[in-house]
């Protein structure tokens, strides 16, 4: 390490002073009574003790001062700090003090972070396990109801059977949607941009959901007949996934007999804005902070009796921010919700 001494000499000037102007004081008295000091050798002997005394004074403390900041400096080091371990030692004590809170400062931030990424790879696990538990024991509970003579039954074993396949198409679905998220999150899925129209892509997640939509006599549509293609630039079949979750989201959340209802806006800065809104239930406003967290559910019992797997909306986040693009969402409970996002559109 490097050694830094602040170019300050007040402690030792001062110091040199003191024991200069007591050191005159002692000769004075001395050639007052006795007379035989010259009064020459006393103003050399008074200016050599300053300057003798000065710099003893200024290499002996800076000398104290960084053995024990220097004690400092490598108690720190072994925190692994290495911004900290690399800067020079310093004997100023104004800047040591400032370095010490900034160093306090950036361990209290990051013990606050580790604690934060501990809380939520808990809440992760927890929830990863409570996911997968549901669609295992069910297929389990199934599978062992027929080992123990349910299988005998015709009628019995084909209806078990078809009910632990739809339990194995959770799991399923349940860990291909944390396979991608997990590649989202660590940048390792590459967004791959095309031209295409974002209207066609809108219609066709409408033939692929119109039949989840009827059960619950929801109506899919859109504000206003599109004659003409709307090109954007993007990864058409991410944002067709983004399209499909957040369709599927109001469909689970809507009510019987309600309306999906998708608009397309032009904005500035050449962009589009998708909005997908629904007269379901609405969400309360402090859930709304939390609705983009993976497994995060509104309402914990209905969701899950209505499947998924809890990161449908974490996934459309991802999905959209790796493209660059904002997700906006509002709510009124009881009334509906609106979900948006923005694309690029093409020239």
């Amino acid at each position: 390490m490097e050694v830094n001494f602040k170019k300050s000499y007040k402690f030792a000037f001062k110091s040199s002073l003191y024991i200069s102007l007591f050191t005159a004081a002692v000769l004075l008295l001395f050639n007052y009574y006795f007379h035989s000091v010259n009064n020459w050798f006393i103003t050399l002997f008074i200016f050599f003790t300053f300057v003798f005394s000065f710099f003893v004074i200024q290499f002996r403390v800076e000398r104290f001062i960084y053995k024990r900041v220097k004690k400092i400096y490598d108690d720190v080091s072994l925190l692994e700090n290495a911004s900290f371990r690399n800067q020079p030692i310093t004997t100023d004590m104004a800047t040591l003090t400032k370095e010490v809170k900034k160093f306090a400062r950036d361990k209290k931030l990051e013990i606050e972070t580790l604690k934060i990424r501990e809380e939520y790879r808990r809440e992760f696990l927890g929830n990863v396990s409570h996911e997968l538990k549901t669609p295992l024991f069910t297929v389990q509970g199934y599978l062992l109801t027929l080992l123990d003579g349910a299988m005998d039954d015709k009628n019995i074993r084909k209806k078990y059977l078809q009910r632990a396949e739809k339990g194995v198409e959770r799991l399923i679905y349940i860990v291909k949607d944390l396979d991608m998220i997990t590649k989202l999150e660590a940048g390792d899925i590459n967004i791959e941009p095309s031209e295409f129209d974002i209207v066609e892509l809108i219609q066709n997640v409408f033939e692929l959901l119109e039949m989840r939509a009827a059960k619950k006599n929801i109506s899919l549509t859109f504000d206003l007949h599109y004659k003409r293609p709307i090109k954007v630039i993007a990864d058409q079949e991410k944002i067709q996934q983004v399209v499909t979750n957040l369709i599927v989201n109001s469909i689970k959340y809507g009510k019987q007999g309600g309306t999906t209802e998708v608009s397309i806006e032009d904005l500035v800065n050449n962009k589009v804005i998708i909005r997908i809104t629904d007269n379901g239930e609405g969400i309360e406003k402090h859930h709304i902070p939390r609705l983009f967290e993976r497994f995060y559910r509104v309402d914990k019992s209905g969701a899950r009796s209505e499947g998924g797997s809890g990161l449908g909306l974490a996934i459309v986040k991802h999905i959209i921010e790796s493209h660059s693009e904002k997700i906006y969402v509002e709510s009124e409970f009881g009334v509906g919700s609106e979900f948006s996002f923005t694309l690029e559109k093409a020239k």
